[in-house]
């Protein structure tokens, strides 16, 4: 019996010991884990000073130019930071990107537009202009503002458009084929409904989500997306570094 006892305490020592070196093992890796993203994170800020400051000479000249149209994407919560946002859209007009547009899904940046816009110098709204006008003016800084219920309500308005053409047609009693709706027919519907809009070269995600947040995703279909992290956090070295890297990429598009 007292065998027995010997045998299940050098067992149930050896248990303690595989689980302390378990524990010890899985925090050494969180460690090095917390350790590397810190390491990540100074370097970042450093170069993110460099770049402000213009000691990186290959930051100091931007072919903005290739950079047609910018969205960016902003978690609702972030969105409440408006003084931020107003510094990141100054920051980006220093730059010289004319026109974006500004997502969040509850659409609180759209409730605070006039805000916004107040802040910013020669700043006109994206809908006030001809959408070919306003790509090819350089004067003004042109603002969208989206939020996810656009998104819904194109594609049940777009929905409604193609119904009503091929019911249409179907009524007339003349002979037709299988229709099958092809992204072009989808893409031609929501423009009838004014709600194509230009598609983003470059979408900036701001937020914890490394995603798009439900911004519409057929104005997304050749957009590059880059995740920056928290707007409390945003820095404008960052904001350069990510815009540069887009333009000097050579994109090419399939057929």
């Amino acid at each position: 019996m007292d065998f027995k006892d010997e045998v299940q305490r050098v067992k149930f020592g050896i248990n303690q010991i595989g689980n302390f070196g378990l524990r010890l093992v899985w925090h050494s890796v969180h460690l090095l884990v917390r350790f590397w993203y810190l390491g990540v994170g100074v370097a970042n800020v450093i170069e993110s000073y460099l770049i402000s400051s213009g000691l990186l000479k290959r930051y100091r000249s931007i072919d903005v130019g290739k950079l047609r149209y910018l969205a960016i994407v902003i978690e609702s919560d972030d969105a409440c930071r408006i003084s931020k946002v107003i510094q990141l859209l100054q920051w980006l007009q220093a730059i010289g990107v004319k026109h974006l547009c500004l997502y969040d899904t509850e659409g609180v940046l759209k409730k605070s537009k006039e805000s916004i816009l107040a802040k910013l110098k020669n700043a006109t709204l994206f809908e006030e202009a001809d959408e070919r006008d306003s790509l090819l003016d350089q004067k003004h800084m042109t603002l969208e503002f989206a939020s996810i219920s656009d998104g819904k309500e194109a594609v049940a308005k777009g929905g409604n458009v193609l119904f009503m053409k091929y019911s249409k047609v179907a009524n007339s009693g003349a002979e037709q084929k299988e229709q099958i709706f092809t992204e072009a027919n989808m893409t031609e519907a929501l423009r009838a409904v004014g709600c194509g809009g230009p598609e983003p070269d470059l979408l900036l995600v701001y937020g914890p989500a490394r995603c798009h947040l439900g911004f519409p995703a057929w104005r997304i279909r050749y957009t590059e997306i880059v995740h920056m992290g928290p707007l409390k956090s945003v820095r404008y070295g960052s904001l350069v570094k990510a815009i540069y890297k887009f333009t000097i990429v050579r994109q090419k598009y399939g057929t």
